[in-house]
């Protein structure tokens, strides 16, 4: 009897200690993060940089304990800027990977065809670089809005633009040049609102496609109206052709556009030509707060971009930034149910530091916008590089500006 009960005690303390172990090993599995972006074609210096801002911020978190005692695992896919192929890996993510967050999507348009799987699923998505005015409001009319982002969007970017040209330089016959995807017609109307405000039309609207190669014809019409500065809406492959552009037919006029004249493949491309371009920025590769130095000094010590110079470092910074966010997220949550993420990013309770700035109470139930008109500042290409445009900037760039809700400059979105 004694014998039996001895054996029965020990099969159960053995049942016991494996659903232990089980439970262990449950508890145990990553956290997995969906990353989407476009790591090949023109748009890749941003999802590179915004890609190794993701890959930082992670490791950095894991090295540290993780989140909830598991670790981050990133499940990256390259999105290669087509609406296509970012609704196949928003399917996969979601259906096979299991993922509770994505962070990502660079391309406006992407955006708009692939979220929509995450906002059904009830899935957060951290926009971390799409700018597009509506991709957060793309599901005002739902009871529930998975979508987030951490950059500037265009409703602020666009007046930025605009002030730039208008009010501070003195231009008064602007020329738009957009390209025809999401992205940049979506641009080309905010610039358009923007403009109506300060009681100016463009004396030229010039779109052009991908992979465009010649903008003679658009350029042409826009120095026979007699343009004095060039607003643009496109990204670094076709901007840098602008410029090509202007440099051939010996016109030169400024160049002010949306954050991605600072990508490096215009930069480059453009050389000589590109030097001046101005744009809204809400990160210069610059050590200007403690934060900000050890990022830089971490990035390029892991990924070694040429001449230590980040190919999109507002992308980077972004995306470093959004994984943090997220983790704050799951942290408070004490869970990784999508519900219980949203809810708890529309009210964290502790400061998140960030490159950008630091992100105290980030968002709310009504507003997922955690970038405000206040704190974007102009940048300028100059020396193959984006320094800040203005003096005053760099002056006071050791001070981290905040969210601010009553910052005026931004567009009214409608809901």
């Amino acid at each position: 009897m004694t014998f039996r009960f001895a054996k029965l005690a020990s099969a159960v303390a053995l049942a016991s200690a494996m659903v232990s172990f089980s439970l262990a090993a449950v508890a145990a599995e990553p956290i997995k993060i969906g990353v989407s972006g476009p790591f090949t074609g023109g748009s890749s210096s941003m999802g590179v940089s915004m890609r190794d801002g993701v890959r930082l911020a992670t490791d950095e978190i894991n090295k540290a304990g993780g989140v909830l005692g598991r670790q981050l695992q990133l499940i990256e896919r390259d999105d290669e800027a087509k609406n296509e192929r970012g609704v196949q890996i928003a399917q996969e993510l979601i259906q096979r990977e299991k993922v509770v967050a994505t962070v990502g999507f660079i391309n406006t348009g992407v955006s708009l065809a692939s979220q929509r799987f995450y906002e059904a699923a009830k899935i957060p998505v951290m926009n971390n670089v799409s700018t597009g005015s509506i991709v957060t409001h793309q599901f005002d009319d739902q009871p529930e809005n998975y979508i987030f982002r951490n950059a500037a969007s265009d409703s602020i970017q666009a007046p930025m633009i605009v002030d730039e040209a208008v009010t501070r330089r003195g231009f008064k016959k602007v020329a738009i040049l957009a390209d025809s995807t999401n992205y940049g017609q979506l641009g080309r109307e905010d610039l358009e609102k923007a403009l109506t405000l300060k009681g100016i039309k463009p004396v030229a609207e010039e779109k052009f496609n991908i992979g465009d190669v010649d903008m003679t014809a658009q350029l042409l019409k826009a120095k026979a109206a007699g343009a004095d500065a060039i607003l643009t809406y496109a990204i670094g492959p076709e901007l840098a052709q602008i410029a090509n552009g202007m440099t051939k037919l010996g016109w030169k006029v400024p160049m002010i556009g949306s954050w991605t004249l600072s990508m490096a493949n215009f930069i480059d491309n453009a050389g000589p030509g590109g030097e001046g371009a101005r744009m809204p920025q809400t990160f210069i590769q610059e050590p200007t707060t403690p934060k900000r130095q050890s990022f830089i000094i971490s990035y390029l010590k892991t990924f070694k971009p040429k001449n230590n110079r980040i190919d999109s470092p507002v992308s980077a910074a972004q995306g470093y930034d959004s994984v943090y966010l997220l983790a704050a997220a799951i942290k408070q949550a004490g869970s990784t149910d999508g519900p219980k993420i949203k809810a708890a990013l529309e009210d964290l309770k502790t400061p998140v530091d960030g490159v950008v700035t630091t992100y105290n109470k980030p968002f709310s139930a009504k507003d997922h916008e955690a970038i405000t008109a206040n704190i974007p500042v102009f940048g300028e290409v100059k020396g193959q590089r984006v320094v800040y445009a203005y003096p005053d900037d760099q002056k006071t760039a050791s001070q981290v500006r905040v969210k601010d809700v009553n910052a005026k400059g931004a567009l009214v979105i409608k809901k």
